[in-house]
């Protein structure tokens, strides 16, 4: 086990960002691009409706010929929105995202939005995790560290 999605988001931080539902495409997509993030969450007033990602924007936007400029979040969002609470371990997390196949997980905790994970962010904190247990491993067995 990697811990729990509290750790990456105390690590990578809580930030989100965040748009309306009326807020236009091509606003969500500079905003996406203005911060190097993959999604934005849909607020309305504190309140999660839904998600809005790069995915939407190809499949939903671009594919079906809509304009980026006149559409509205609302018509195109992902409004079944799956969320994770900082008590999910990250391995649950990656398995939740892999057989959803979702890239993006709101954080909740009691009620409140705690931060954002992506697939990446999980990655991440995986890899980081292995490599510190396969130096302690390398360690014991060479004898650099004491049991």
């Amino acid at each position: 086990m990697y811990g729990f999605v509290r750790d990456v988001i105390a690590e990578k931080g809580s930030q989100v960002f965040t748009v309306g539902p009326s807020t236009t495409v091509r606003d969500a997509v500079r905003e996406m691009n203005e911060h190097g993030v993959g999604a934005v969450l849909v607020i309305r007033g504190t309140q999660p409706v839904g998600i809005f990602t790069e995915r939407d924007v190809l499949r939903r936007v671009v594919d079906t010929g809509m304009n980026p400029a006149e559409t509205r979040i609302s018509d195109v969002m992902t409004s079944n929105l799956v969320t994770v609470t900082p008590n999910t371990p990250v391995d649950q997390a990656m398995g939740m995202m892999t057989r959803l196949r979702c890239r993006h997980f709101p954080v909740i905790d009691d009620g409140s939005l705690a931060g954002m994970i992506s697939a990446g962010d999980l990655m991440r904190w995986v890899q980081v995790n292995q490599e510190a247990e396969i130096d302690r491993m390398a360690g014991y067995i060479t004898g650099r560290v004491q049991g």
